[in-house]
């Protein structure tokens, strides 16, 4: 199962401040200090994140009432996933994680300096994002070298698809432990510090549509321009 280790993530002050759930611009304006302490956080984060992304292509069967079955007899199965895999040829199964060296110095900083520990959580936060981000964009690659098309990423917990039956049935299809990856009965990773997800590639899927209008924190969050 192929592992991908050659990632180049684009992480800034900024966004390690949107990663503790922060307006970087309104920080900026008020606390030079908080600023300081994130190009820190950040410059300390670098030499710990270790990322990877383990990825299954698999072919279409068919689809039946919401569940979506895979050759070789798997499937994925719910509104969501028929909504959007619906007319894929094939998936792409993917589990990003940043490793756990990250997580693990950042939970010992936070006992002496929670303000650092938080800025650290909030590197690991925004690497896995755009680790996750950097996956769909070369599945995107792959779909078009192809003369296809990738559908937004799905990932276990968004409206339409739970994360209690999601996430068994999209891990079902990889072996998570060949990065290090492994995920309680709730569906819960560790490290925390991980992104599952699937992309639909085919000729006929829409890639229209954006995983924000699936979140169940899409009535609240500050930050859907951003992601938009």
């Amino acid at each position: 199962m192929p592992v991908r280790r050659d990632w180049t993530l684009a992480l800034d002050a900024d966004l390690v401040l949107r990663g503790q759930g922060a307006d970087p611009a309104v920080i900026r304006g008020r606390s030079r200090a908080l600023v300081a302490i994130a190009e820190d956080a950040l410059a300390a984060a670098r030499p710990l994140i270790a990322p990877a992304v383990l990825y299954r292509l698999v072919e279409v069967e068919d689809l039946r009432h919401e569940r979506l079955t895979l050759v070789g007899g798997a499937h994925l199965s719910g509104t969501l996933v028929a909504q959007h895999l619906g007319s894929a040829q094939r998936v792409a199964v993917a589990l990003c994680t940043i490793g756990p060296a990250l997580e693990d110095y950042a939970a010992e900083v936070m006992q002496g300096d929670p303000s650092l520990g938080l800025a650290l959580d909030g590197c690991g936060s925004v690497a896995a994002e755009a680790l996750a981000n950097s996956a769909c964009r070369y599945f995107e690659s792959l779909a078009a070298e192809a003369g296809e098309q990738a559908t937004l990423p799905l990932s276990p917990g968004m409206i339409g698809w739970p994360v209690e039956s999601g996430q068994p049935e999209l891990l079902a299809l990889i072996d998570a432990q060949e990065i290090g990856v492994r995920a309680a009965p709730s569906g819960m990773m560790n490290p925390r510090k991980s992104v599952s997800f699937v992309v639909g590639l085919g000729r006929e899927v829409t890639a229209g549509g954006h995983a924000c209008d699936y979140c169940n924190l899409r009535e609240t969050c500050n930050y859907r321009d951003h992601y938009a």
